[in-house]
């Protein structure tokens, strides 16, 4: 029995050693309690700046609210913390891509307070993107105090986000949904539980923070064979309004770098701006949620002139708040956005077709949102979730369903990334983990440059480089001037097979004759998948490694491939 026990007791006590899975299942509810508590505590913030500021905002001299509040938002993240400015979504999936999902602790709180600055004062933005990358950067520094790999700490930081954007809207699935989805950009059996015990963790802490309760409550819809019908036009609406959205957010975020002023100047101004749109339509100000709950419960009373412009107000105003320096996420303007296009559709298809009896305006404004979600994220998945979870409204899941694959399908044939990937591969920076871009984006050439090559002189005789040959492993050697010991190129024994074995000229040939010049170097700071891109098109099996024209090494396919098995059994063995 005593030999039996001993032989129990190790496997116990390396169960967590053996199957990482319930620590990290462990940890993530810790981490989606904790971002969920951040997510909460920025959402009854933002209620309380809402109730103080909604009374006054109708006065002209309001507008130096969204201004005051973005120019301290950008002091605050510009000279306080040191934290830089940015949606912040994007900065999580950079994090993600190409850094094992390291995140500052910093960023754990900095985020939080710059954007319940900006949209606390009138600033139109969510405070969604700021709640995933507190979360995310809890999960980073959790998972790194643990001393966790790179692939546990992934995942952790996913279980923050998840736990967040749960919190926030009181939607698990979404929550788990959009992290997958848009944070990790791709499903894996090992991440889902995790993130799942999150998000629901998330939630819990948000339902007892903050009551149990759906964000955008409405009246139920008797929905017919026409209403299904009408969502592949509405569809039709979504994408452009979603292609104009990413446009102004982009554009107005280039010409604000062209101002040559300081950050929180810039960001001033355009809180200026917003503060003055806001005046003339109020649905432009802030994350815009109470216009929401009016729109999808028929109670919004406005004609289609007027949807229009409050329409281009929210989207020029989210664009200056956010694309000047303010802080804050895109999700909540999205929703406003995707409700007004669900208005101005139903307006119009009223007019056009009016002996058709369609079921009333607050159904167009809920799949509305899904569409807008789907098209801007590209994230269909988490376009349908989240809008069954806030608004309750399981009985449009399949319009639902039809809008977010129709919008989110043709914005990606108009623009092939998302909002949040934009940026991101035009700079080649995205590179999932576990894809081949991603494995390889980790190595450097340092760490598989080949440095045991025998470097010969242009004018040595053949007779000598005969006696090197006899002593090396190597079938090629580097060339170099023998005045200022710049490499010149390669000889390969392959192409002087014919020299070798042709004693009579061993006297007669010098090295410079028999070097093959002009071929492509690679520099140390290279990327290893450029470097093999060069090696299949040129059909090369190793290239040399020059810095200022000096020769440091050989970098081989076969050196590349090895470490690249090495990186990958790393990444996807479970510790």
């Amino acid at each position: 029995m005593k030999i039996l026990s001993s032989l129990q007791t190790p496997t116990k006590l390396n169960f967590f050693h053996s199957d990482d899975r319930m620590l990290l299942i462990f940890i993530g509810s810790i981490i989606g309690a904790c971002s969920g508590t951040a997510a909460a505590a920025l959402n009854h913030f933002l209620h309380i700046a809402f109730t103080f500021f909604y009374p006054i905002r109708h006065h002209w001299w309001a507008f130096i609210f969204p201004a005051s509040g973005a120019f301290l938002s950008a002091l605050f993240l510009g000279k306080i913390v040191k934290d830089g400015a940015g949606h912040g979504v994007p900065e999580v999936i950079y994090s993600v891509s190409r850094h094992g999902g390291l995140l500052r602790f910093r960023s754990s709180f900095s985020r939080l307070v710059s954007s319940f600055l900006t949209i606390g004062s009138g600033g139109s933005a969510g405070p969604e993107a700021p709640v995933v990358m507190s979360g995310a950067a809890i999960g980073s520094n959790i998972a790194n105090f643990f001393s966790m790999n790179d692939r546990q700490r992934i995942t952790l930081l996913a279980c923050g986000s998840a736990g967040a954007i749960s919190a926030i809207f009181n939607a698990p699935i979404a929550g788990m949904v959009f992290t997958i989805e848009v944070i990790l950009g791709g499903w894996r059996s090992a991440n889902i539980a995790p993130i799942a015990i999150a998000a629901v963790a998330g939630t819990e802490i948000s339902r007892f923070l903050q009551g149990d309760q759906i964000a955008f409550p409405h009246q139920l819809f008797d929905i017919r064979f026409p209403d299904i019908m009408a969502c592949i036009g509405l569809s039709i609406f979504t994408v452009v309004a979603s292609v104009l959205f990413t446009k102004f957010l982009r554009t107005t975020g280039s010409l604000s770098k062209k101002i040559k002023t300081p950050l929180m100047v810039r960001a001033a101004i355009g809180g200026c701006a917003v503060g003055i749109i806001g005046y003339f339509f109020p649905v432009a100000l802030g994350e815009g949620y109470h216009s929401v709950r009016e729109m999808i419960t028929s109670t919004f009373t406005c004609g289609l002139p007027i949807l229009l412009l409050g329409l281009m107000a929210k989207m020029f105003a989210t664009s200056l708040t956010l694309g000047f320096g303010g802080s804050g996420g895109i999700f909540a303007p999205c929703l406003v956005i995707g409700s007004l296009t669900g208005l101005i559709f139903y307006k119009t298809i009223s007019v056009l077709f009016p002996s058709v009896i369609w079921v009333n305006e607050g159904y167009f404004a809920l799949i509305g949102m899904a569409g807008l979600i789907s098209g801007v994220m590209q994230a269909p998945l988490t376009g349908i979730f989240l809008i069954v979870e806030i608004t309750g409204g399981y009985e449009v899941i399949l319009p639902l369903i039809l809008i977010s694959t129709i919008s989110s399908t043709l914005c990606n044939y108009i623009e092939p990334a998302s909002f949040y990937l934009k940026d991101l591969k035009e700079k080649n920076l995205l590179l999932h983990p576990g894809t081949d871009a991603g494995i390889l984006s980790v190595l450097t050439v340092h760490e598989v440059i080949e440095k045991d090559c025998t470097t010969v002189k242009q004018n040595m005789l053949l007779r000598d480089f005969i006696k090197i040959i006899s002593k090396s492993r190597r079938n090629y050697f580097p060339v170099e001037n023998e005045k200022n010991g710049k490499f010149t190129g390669i000889i390969h024994l392959d192409d002087i097979r014919s020299f070798i074995f042709n004693p009579s000229i061993y006297n007669v040939v010098v090295l410079e004759q028999i070097t093959t010049t002009g071929i492509k170097t690679a520099d140390p700071d290279d990327n290893l998948l450029d470097i093999l891109k060069t090696m299949d098109k040129d059909g090369l099996f190793s290239m040399p490694v020059v810095t200022n024209g000096i020769f440091i090494g050989m970098v081989s396919k076969a050196t590349i491939l090895d470490q690249y098995r090495k990186e990958l059994m790393v990444q996807t063995t479970e510790i």
